[in-house]
């Protein structure tokens, strides 16, 4: 635990000047490295022909999609034509069809849900030119998209799409990308275009050892809060992950813009505060937002280290000492804390990344990576997961509006019944995709002939894989048989429905309260910046998630835990 939370105090550390940095940025104000980047932005708005002028939020989410749109039929073409292409010494032959459409669209998602094996499946064009690409072009636009929101929620203009693309490139993913990849290769991640290499073990076997451009697949990656991985056992595998600083890096990079997100949203609404007149550095309301998804991170970071800790009871029983642990699936450079942390950071913060097997993970262990998915909300990545948990922060205002019989009201403007059907439907799609995606699994024969294991886990492994997709998270239980033409079309919908309708319904609702006017503060509001609010908040996305999950949860994880805990009750 000692590690984890000295691992976390370090990330405070680094997250707020980076928050306020974003937020300078999202609002034009001047930073340290403008004299540079102006220049560089200048020379692309005048190649590009982009006015910069501030869109409507219907324009501006026009204008995500249509772009979003061309690139994904760019990246199919190479896709199915990388085995006539260049930059392919490896010799791999070109994309299948069904599994062309699934990886473009999880790329493009910022999913980065992987059918297939980076280091046979992909040649280098395709790497850089398609999946390094779009893990910084589906980042710009997720962060663009949630600075848009908070732009909308605080009353100002919501700006311009191609304007946000080009800032979020070249003043935040490119310079954090280009650290962490120094760093990473510092540590021994490969950096190159060679062809793959075999090499005769001590053991006297003969192995292919991949090479290529990983360490700047890795950098974007992470700080992108993407996941897919340049090789097919992704962050658990020695050349994407060498070292605990390596695990380090790679997990302050995927932590770093979602949390800072929160702050710019906290600046953005208040960044000075009245009473003392010193500025803020969250923002009394981003404060609070920070603080409901900390402590929903921490009670699962808890659970999941625990459980992991208590080792497994069926492989004590045949002498297999479990003392230190459950370390199946479990690389021992990184042990059962930093293991933990990882499982529970790379989908709370919807990176999708692993350095360990999700598969087996003990049943309560694998619960909280599965919740957090379904919550889609704690931190989550890419600015999604600020604007999902505002979702939430309108509910729980609106539900302490009924209970006191007063019209809701947040940030100073009413919650009225336009808002709420939009938040309703925003908050509903996420889990019909996961349920009802899910059920057509285990009901269809192209379905249950991915499923691998038996029971209860069996039912986990395509929870799994519906709620990774649908939240944009990319992170699997790797037991699924999935690159299958029923998988990959499924999942690939299931990304697509899973990203762009709570994006637009959600740019719908910034609109909506930007054009609303501003309502005095009385006694009688409801005050959404301390520590009652953020406890409400809490339980408000704890019950959501129960009244929507906790039946299919109970016949996953819950019941496995309970057969393997207490054999007598099966």
């Amino acid at each position: 635990m000692f590690q984890i939370l000295i691992t976390l105090l370090i990330y405070m550390v680094l997250v707020i000047p980076i928050g306020i940095y974003l937020y300078h940025v999202a609002t034009k104000q001047r930073t340290f490295a403008d004299p540079v980047f102006d220049r560089i932005d200048g020379m692309i708005y005048r190649i590009c022909r982009i006015n910069r002028e501030d869109m409507h939020w219907k324009t501006y989410a026009l204008n995500l999609l249509m772009t979003n749109a061309v690139m994904i039929l760019i990246g199919y073409l190479v896709l199915r034509l990388q085995g006539l292409l260049f930059l392919n010494p490896n010799g791999i032959a070109s994309m299948e069809e069904s599994l062309s459409f699934n990886t473009i669209i999880s790329f493009m998602t910022n999913t980065n849900l992987q059918h297939y094996s980076g280091e046979s499946g992909l040649s280098y064009l395709s790497q850089t030119a398609v999946i390094i690409f779009m893990m910084f072009t589906s980042a710009a636009t997720g962060y663009a998209a949630c600075m848009a929101f908070c732009r909308g929620m605080a009353g100002r203009p919501m700006g311009n799409f191609y304007e946000d693309m080009v800032r979020n490139t070249t003043r935040i993913l490119i310079p954090l990308s280009f650290i962490a990849g120094m760093l990473l290769i510092w540590q021994g991640t490969p950096q190159n275009f060679h062809a793959n290499f075999t090499v005769s073990t001590l053991e006297g076997k003969w192995q292919d050892i991949a090479a290529g451009p990983i360490a700047a697949l890795e950098a974007i990656k992470h700080v992108g809060t993407n996941g897919g991985g340049f090789l097919g056992a992704n962050s658990s595998t020695p050349l994407e992950n060498p070292t605990i600083i390596s695990n380090l890096v790679e997990l302050y990079s995927m932590m770093i813009l979602p949390g800072a997100c929160v702050i710019a949203f906290g600046n953005m609404i208040a960044d000075k505060r009245k009473k003392e007149g010193k500025k803020s550095l969250f923002g009394r309301q981003g404060r609070t937002v920070f603080a409901a998804m900390a402590i929903i991170f921490l009670i699962g970071v808890a659970v999941c280290f625990a459980a992991e800790s208590a080792g497994n009871p069926v492989l004590a029983g045949i002498g297999l000492n479990q003392d230190m642990g459950s370390y199946e699936g479990k690389e021992v450079r990184f042990g059962i804390a930093q293991s933990a942390l990882f499982t529970t950071t790379t989908t709370s913060f919807t990176t999708g990344t692993v350095n360990n097997m999700h598969d087996s993970l003990t049943p309560l262990g694998g619960l909280v990576p599965l919740l957090h998915m379904m919550l889609n909300c704690v931190f989550g990545g890419k600015g999604v997961g600020l604007m999902n948990m505002v979702m939430y922060v309108i509910l729980a205002v609106f539900i302490c509006g009924l209970m006191i019989g007063r019209t809701p009201e947040y940030l100073g403007k009413k919650i009225e019944g336009k808002e709420m059907k939009l938040v309703a439907v925003c908050l509903i799609i996420h889990p019909l995709l996961i349920l009802g995606f899910s059920a057509l699994a285990v009901s269809t024969a192209g379905g249950l002939a991915g499923i691998t294991n038996p029971g209860f886990h069996g039912l986990s492994q395509v929870l799994y894989e519906y709620s990774s997709s649908a939240a944009n998270n990319g992170s699997g239980f790797e037991g699924l048989a999935d690159n299958s033409v029923f998988w990959n079309l499924t999942t690939g919908i299931a990304m697509y429905f899973g990203r762009f309708p709570a994006i637009i319904l959600q740019l719908a609702i910034a609109g909506s309260i930007f054009a609303k006017r501003r309502v005095n503060e009385t006694v009688g509001t409801l005050r959404t910046d301390n520590v009652v609010f953020t406890l409400i908040l809490v339980f408000v996305v704890y019950i959501f998630a129960a009244l929507t999950f906790f039946p299919a949860l109970a016949l996953g994880p819950v019941a496995e835990h309970l057969t393997i805990w207490f054999p007598g009750l099966s």
